[in-house]
């Protein structure tokens, strides 16, 4: 067991996807009982096999005895499913216990769930990641937090158990709005690093000899460093799909239509990511932008 001074001891953990499954991992070697909840039940098993942790067959059964439950998920929608309703999660937590949500979603499902388990005591955290899947394989994502700050605190250790970053951005649905600047920025990122590269092949450049000599200077980023050279390669099978990236930008895109902030560069990106599902290409990872470039040539 955790010896933290937290006086949290038993977690839940609901949605066991590529970032979850890995997640929980690290939260049951760091002495937490875990017992875990997906909804897929064979791939619930297969965790608690890998683990030696516990399994339960609906949200509130895995969240009835915790002290925290912990969710990652798609998408509001499914967010709701796990949360609500009699064999939600809420209608197992106790009073005083903590909800934090890993999902990427809206932060107006963070405010309408933190205002329903607040009837309940119940804290709400609305607390999304980033890293991609590496990250939570070696437990070292970025977590931004919204919520109350002594849920925060109280959650802290439990959270850097998978993340090296842990920060508290202000009330419900800051993480969220967080992890939407995040998401525009990778965007554009993504965007300019195919253009980039595709320029270096078509220029008869060594583009992994470019990758090696830019990635020391202002060009810089992690899109470059951990997705470069397999962009080059045409190699597209990771974690984070094209399908979430464009459900992730539509939050964005959604999101700035109410606050009245401008994303020309955000909504042309989006469009580029649709070609890319129009074609069936939806699961590839979200670095495949570059495969809308390597068409017939112009003469």
């Amino acid at each position: 067991m955790s010896d933290a001074s937290d006086g949290i001891r038993s977690v839940a953990f609901l949605g066991l996807g590529a970032m979850g499954y890995p997640m929980a991992g690290h939260v049951l070697n760091a002495g937490y009982e875990v017992t875990v909840y997906n909804r897929t039940t064979d791939r619930a098993q297969q965790w608690a096999e890998q683990y030696d942790g516990f399994t339960a067959l609906t949200p509130a059964i895995a969240a009835a005895d915790a002290d925290v439950v912990c969710a990652c998920v798609g998408n509001d929608d499914d967010l709701r499913s796990i949360v609500l309703g009699a064999d939600g999660a809420f209608a197992g937590m106790r009073a005083g216990s903590i909800f934090i949500d890993h999902t990427t979603a809206s932060a107006d499902v963070a405010r309408e769930l933190a205002a329903v388990g607040a009837k309940q005591d119940i804290h709400f955290l609305d607390a999304p990641i980033s890293g991609g899947q590496i990250g939570a394989e070696h437990g070292s994502l970025t977590i931004m937090v919204g919520g109350d700050q002594v849920a925060f605190v109280r959650t802290r250790e439990l959270m850097r158990s998978y993340g090296h970053a842990v920060t508290l951005m202000g009330e419900v649905g800051a993480g969220q709005l967080t992890k939407m600047v995040n998401q525009i920025c990778i965007a554009g990122i993504v965007q300019g690093l195919s253009e980039g590269l595709n320029f270096a092949v078509n220029a008869g450049l060594d583009a992994i000899q470019v990758i090696d000599v830019i990635a020391k200077g202002a060009a810089q980023s992690w899109q470059m460093e951990n997705r470069g050279k397999t962009m080059v390669a045409g190699e597209f099978d990771f974690g984070f799909a094209t399908d979430w990236m464009r459900k992730d930008l539509g939050l964005c895109l959604q999101e700035a239509r109410r606050n009245g902030a401008r994303l020309p560069l955000t909504a042309l990106v989006d469009q580029f990511y649709a070609a890319v599902q129009q074609r069936g290409d939806g699961r590839m990872d979200s670095s495949s932008l570059i495969s809308l470039l390597n068409g017939p040539k112009s003469s």
